[in-house]
């Protein structure tokens, strides 16, 4: 991991690739998508939801003659709150994947991104030990990176590009991503070759079909989605 101070001389890269490294794919989340699952606007609605479903029936079951026009100024004061934080949040994720730049070499991936600051996350192919794909039913998916070997990551500042809830060995996550399979076909290929070229042992094998639209395949030694 790596601060930089916003040139690039390649859009999503601190500097330009070594020779012999291709530039094979690039990326960045879907802003409603990464809002949604990242920053979580579904769940902070259901809340205010059920804060003004229960002000209602608060001030419904009261004797204390509290009016219609009381209760709906009560309720709108919860709605405006509401409102006020999801439009935060929804803000914040459309500006995080506006600074989000996925990078895919032919060695390995790069994540940019940052709001204020702009902070360079390099991975290469041979510390990956396996990386897990997540489907939704439209396409759109994440693709977790197990680290091997005595890489660590800061997790609060790679959020919101890490798996949640592995904060003992945090996994750089490629979040929100438009037609994730072939991103991950991508991957697969890219780590393949990478592993014949190096010499170590290409043997691709495909898991059982995995629960919740997730999935590994096996390349060599590592496991790639």
């Amino acid at each position: 991991m790596s601060e930089f101070d916003g040139a690039e001389p390649v859009l999503g890269l601190p500097e330009r690739l070594p020779p012999g490294e291709q530039l094979l794919w690039q990326g960045a989340p879907h802003w409603t998508i990464l809002a949604r699952r990242a920053f979580h606007t579904r769940k902070v609605a259901l809340y205010f939801g059920i804060l003004m479903l229960w002000r209602l029936a608060d001030d419904y079951a009261s004797d204390t003659g509290v009016t219609v026009a009381g209760i709906l100024r009560g309720c709108g004061w919860l709605a405006l709150l509401g409102a006020l934080v999801l439009g935060l949040l929804m803000l914040l994720a459309y500006l995080c994947a506006r600074c989000t730049v996925y990078t895919l070499t032919s060695h390995r991936i790069v994540i940019r991104h940052g709001i204020a600051l702009p902070m360079s996350v390099n991975v290469p192919f041979s510390s990956i030990g396996s990386a897990d794909l997540r489907l939704d039913r439209h396409g759109y998916g994440e693709i977790a990176l197990g680290i091997t070997g005595g890489a660590r990551l800061g997790y609060l500042l790679t959020w919101p590009h890490v798996r949640p809830w592995r904060y003992a060995s945090p996994q750089p996550m490629l979040r929100a991503l438009p037609r994730a399979r072939e991103v991950a076909a991508q991957l697969k290929a890219a780590i393949s070759a990478d592993a014949l070229a190096s010499g170590a042992p290409d043997i691709i094998t495909s898991s059982a079909p995995p629960a919740r639209s997730s999935e590994r395949l096996q390349t060599g030694h590592r496991a790639v989605a």
